[in-house]
């Protein structure tokens, strides 16, 4: 593959934010796509020190940092990683198919973010293993009879039956498939009889070897308990950060969407 460089990056890029994150995913994988070097801090936003809230005013995941600049938010990371890195292009030249993929990535990193990480994710994982609080049952299974099917329905209605949102790979597939593995560690699986569709995009897009490599670390984090995850990841090879943001006392972020 040719990759467009830039030749005034000397250091690779350092990313802040945990692999368990369909926001620190996304980016991860558009890192990969484009073999752009990186670092990562993996640490959850709960777990950010001080210095964190200084790049991060609102305490969120993921943040990168380059020669360049310091970055929140994932759509304006992966937007300036396309602008800076251009080959391969991750969103579509034409004007209207680009304007779609920005729409589905802000309904996946908005809708699909409350849906699947707030409501479902939050309940079964983050409330009890993070914050000591119960699973909300009411919470649970209204998600899981209203609000998940509401979005598989309309994504039914708008991925392909084969291949990709616009033919190549774009940063639309990879935010929307990023929500469904977080769902897959809360043992969600889409109903391949009701949503065909949707099912096969999701395994797709999720066997891509820049997800499969992602999964090992995802795992495994999902195993250990977050105070570990530093030294359990470095124990795996992952490229970590030489210093890091984390703490060991947990607070809340200003706002819950990355």
């Amino acid at each position: 593959m040719n990759i467009a460089r830039d030749a005034t990056m000397s250091e690779p890029v350092q990313i802040i934010g945990s692999y368990l994150s369909p926001y620190v995913r996304k980016v991860l994988v558009v890192l990969d796509v484009k073999a752009i070097p990186y670092r990562i801090d993996p640490i959850v936003p709960f777990m950010g020190n001080d210095a964190f809230s200084k790049l991060s005013p609102v305490r969120r995941i993921p943040v990168l940092i380059d020669d360049r600049l310091t970055l929140c938010d994932s759509t304006v990371i992966c937007e300036y990683l396309d602008d800076r890195y251009s080959t391969p292009a991750l969103r579509p030249v034409d004007v209207a198919q680009r304007a779609r993929g920005r729409w589905l990535e802000e309904f996946a990193d908005t809708r699909m973010g409350d849906v699947f990480i707030w409501r479902l994710f939050n309940q079964v994982a983050i409330n009890p293993f993070v914050w000591g609080e119960p699973t909300d049952e009411e919470i649970l299974d209204r998600t899981l009879r209203q609000d998940i099917p509401h979005v598989l329905d309309y994504l039914e209605g708008e991925l392909p039956g084969d291949g990709f949102l616009f033919g190549a790979l774009s940063t639309a597939d990879i935010a929307i498939a990023s929500f469904f593995r977080n769902a897959r560690f809360a043992r969600y699986r889409v109903d391949a009889a009701r949503w065909p569709r949707t099912a096969a995009f999701v395994d797709r897009v999720l066997g891509l070897a820049s997800f499969v490599a992602l999964a090992r670390f995802e795992d495994a984090m999902m195993r250990t308990p977050p105070a570990e995850h530093r030294t359990m990841l470095g124990a795996m090879g992952a490229p970590l950060t030489e210093q890091s943001y984390g703490t060991t006392s947990p607070r809340r972020g200003l706002m819950r969407l990355g």
